[in-house]
């Protein structure tokens, strides 16, 4: 199922970027592919790296999943860079905390007017409810976007219950 994720109102200036997102759910395996398209050249990409566990990917170009989990959630961070992070929440920004899991596999591919990441994540078993996705794009004048399937809030917020609204069997 391919989706187009929007950039919050409020944030930067998108400058003729579009984002897509295309996602698939096997038992606890979440398989996404982003597709930034248009100016990609203007976009500030990681430096490829080893694929180690990293916090505060979110400060720049970034991916994420959130999937819900009874009351809380997991988290996904996907850089470009290969590095990777994955957290469990017991309830809204509450009880947040690492989870154990094997490094996520990425591949990352660029070409004139298109840059695409494809990740296969294994889920908490929990993880089992509705999705959010959605991205964090800075571009090398220090814009940065913040891009998601819905925003029901006035201040970008990934973690928002109405946030994740995507339905997968």
């Amino acid at each position: 199922m391919r989706l187009a994720l929007i950039p919050h109102p409020s944030t930067a200036e998108v400058g003729g970027l579009t984002l897509e997102v295309e996602v698939r759910r096997a038992g606890r395996m979440l398989s996404l592919e982003y597709a930034v398209g248009g100016p990609v050249e203007t976009v500030r990409w990681p430096q490829r790296a080893a694929r180690v566990r990293t916090d505060g990917l979110w400060r720049t170009t970034c991916f994420e999943a959130f999937v819900g989990a009874g009351a809380g959630y997991a988290e996904a961070n996907l850089s470009p860079s290969g590095a990777w992070a994955l957290y469990k929440f017991d309830g809204y920004r509450d009880g947040m905390r690492a989870v154990e899991a094997p490094a996520p596999f990425t591949v990352v591919r660029q070409a004139p007017g298109r840059a695409v990441l494809t990740a296969d994540v294994k889920l908490p078993p929990e993880a089992t409810g509705p999705i959010g996705l959605c991205a964090v794009i800075e571009r090398w004048d220090g814009a940065i976007s913040y891009w998601a399937l819905a925003h029901p809030s006035d201040k970008p917020d990934f973690h928002h219950p109405e946030s994740f609204a995507l339905e997968l069997p």
